[in-house]
Formats: C-alpha cells, sequence, structure tokens
C-alpha cells in the first residue's frame, strides 16, 4: 500500500514566487499549499503529518530559519528545503542546524529544485 504524499508547503512573502510555484508545483501533479509568512503559517492550528517545507529565508519579521526553529519546537518533522537569492556558509550552517535538508539558491529552474522535492516527499516524517 502506498501512502499519498502529503503537500507541499511553500512560505514565502513575494506574491509571485508564491504563485509561480504553485502553479509549477501544481502542474507536476504536486498539492500545494501556501503562506506568505511564518506567522501565518505558525498560526495553523495543525499541519500534515507528511508533506515537505519550502520556506525562502529573507522573509520580513521572521526569517526562513526562526520559522524552521520555531516549527521543531512544535515537533513539525517535515523536511524542509530552504530557498534563498543570496546563499552564505553561515546561513548554510545554521539552515543545516535547524532541519533543513537543503539550500536551494533562487532562480529555481533546474531539476534540482523537483528533484529535492520529490525526495522530501518520498521520505517519511
Amino acid at each position: 500500500m502506498s501512502m499519498t504524499p502529503g503537500p507541499v508547503i511553500v512560505v514565502d512573502d513575494d506574491a509571485a514566487v508564491r504563485q509561480s510555484l504553485k502553479f509549477a508545483l501544481e502542474l507536476e501533479g504536486m498539492n500545494v499549499r501556501v503562506y506568505e509568512s511564518g506567522a501565518e503559517l505558525l498560526a495553523e492550528p495543525e499541519l500534515p503529518a507528511n508533506g515537505c517545507l519550502i520556506v525562502d529565508y529573507y522573509m520580513p519579521f521572521m526569517n526562513g530559519v526562526e520559522l524552521m526553529d520555531k516549527l521543531r519546537r512544535r515537533s513539525v518533522k517535515l523536511p524542509a528545503i530552504l530557498i534563498t537569492a543570496r546563499a552564505t556558509d553561515d546561513m548554510r550552517r545554521r539552515a543545516a542546524y535547524s532541519g533543513f535538508r537543503q539550500v536551494i539558491e533562487k532562480p529555481l529552474e533546474d531539476s534540482t529544485f523537483l528533484d529535492s522535492i520529490r525526495g522530501a516527499l518520498s521520505t517519511p516524517a
């Protein structure tokens, strides 16, 4: 019996990025939920037990690593990918420590991004 993958949860403050990711991932047959901030995601009363997170690093009020720290304190164990326009070595270290499986730089044009999401969706939480 195969388990249906959970949703891809996209958290990005840029509406154009959110909508283009939602469109592209839905074309790939994925269930996608979008949030414009970490606070909006944290306001969800219950997050799915499986799926994956795609989180932008640079957001107002709470960056992606801070969001992941809060989610981990709530025992959310979804695999997560951090996306950013400018990755630094320090950011990559902090992201890995917080539980991100990967840091991918924008633009998200090649198959690496989709392959990373498919891998995350096939990993049990």
